[in-house]
């Protein structure tokens, strides 16, 4: 059975956050995913909000990154998390975003391996164990909770690139993939399927996230409208192989870029067009968008997270967004 996150970002009071996960979890979603990045609010003490103030629904890093934040930290945050939601917590991790890294003086070295040996950091200490590792990222001479966790939260990777959807099937309980378009997933299964095996791992047990840029209203034309900033920014940020994928001109993405390059936003927004929206987003009605989730899991998602921006109003997306999910359960 297909399940349904919502992507939160903390990026407006910690009350109004929570707010929005209380009503996602009266409306029946699966998953909270909190956005983790320093200009927010922090997103471990927004997660304990939430688990205080819920009492079922899967709470997660929707992702954190281990340059940030040392693995060990990262273990013992969410192993607390968990012990006090009672068994709900969930961790996603990921590379983190390069620029955003190297603005604050981080280094973005060894992506593949930084994630591999976080997580290979993180299981052990979660399940309980002394740590001992010398890795090429990370070197741990000795590390262990003073406290065995209850259980080991499932880990989820953030996936984009071949080599890194392969690294999560390796290693992860499922992979969270920012992409909208069943395209993106039908060649990522195709890479967390052979991590998965070569790890020996059963592959149909990974959760297959699509952590997509999500838009809803009962008017079309304002869910749309709602969802081309988010566009704009990831057409200004996607290579020429992606976008030509799509239909979208290097000509017209640049126009994009150029545009936001100048702090022309607005201008920006204008130029995202149709095929632009389709490609890298999910808005509509509640019934163009029920039709592009049905795509999305014959490509093999098993999760849909609807991220930013939901919709024009965020707790009518939700309400609408709860329909939506009754239809597949």
């Amino acid at each position: 059975m297909v399940k349904f996150g919502i992507e939160l970002v903390p990026d407006r009071p910690v009350s109004k956050v929570v707010e929005l996960a209380v009503a996602a979890e009266e409306k029946g979603l699966d998953y909270v995913w909190v956005t983790d990045h320093y200009n927010n609010r922090n997103v471990y003490i927004t997660l304990t909000l939430m688990a205080t103030s819920t009492k079922k629904i899967m709470l997660g890093t929707g992702v954190t990154n281990p340059y940030v934040i040392h693995p060990v930290w990262t273990a013992s945050a969410i192993a607390t998390l968990d012990e006090i939601s009672g068994g709900r917590a969930i961790l996603g991790i990921g590379a983190g975003d390069r620029a955003t890294l190297e603005g604050v003086g981080i280094k973005w070295e060894k992506p593949l391996t930084s994630v591999k040996e976080a997580v290979e950091i993180m299981r052990k200490l979660l399940a309980g164990e002394k740590i001992k590792l010398e890795g090429e990222a990370f070197k741990v001479a000795k590390a262990r909770l003073n406290y065995k966790p209850s259980r080991v939260p499932p880990i989820y990777v953030g996936a984009q690139g071949p080599k890194m959807l392969e690294v999560a099937g390796m290693v992860g309980d499922g992979v969270l993939i920012n992409a909208s378009n069943p395209k993106d997933f039908e060649d990522a299964v195709k890479y967390i399927k052979a991590g998965a095996e070569k790890a020996g791992k059963d592959p149909s047990k990974i959760d297959v996230v699509a952590y997509t840029c999500f838009s809803v209203d009962e008017d079309s034309a304002t869910a749309k409208e709602a969802a081309r900033p988010i566009v704009a920014f990831i057409v200004a940020g996607s290579p020429s192989q992606v976008l030509s994928k799509y239909g979208i001109t290097d000509e017209a993405a640049n126009k994009v870029r150029e545009a936001i390059g100048k702090g022309d936003i607005k201008g920006a927004i204008g130029l995202v067009d149709d095929t632009m929206l389709n490609a890298f987003s999910i808005a509509g009605t509640p019934s163009e968008v029920t039709s592009k989730i049905n795509e999305l899991l014959k490509a093999g998602v098993t999760q849909v997270v609807m991220g930013s921006p939901l919709g024009p109003k965020k707790k009518a997306a939700i309400d609408l967004m709860s329909g939506i999910a009754s239809k597949f359960k």
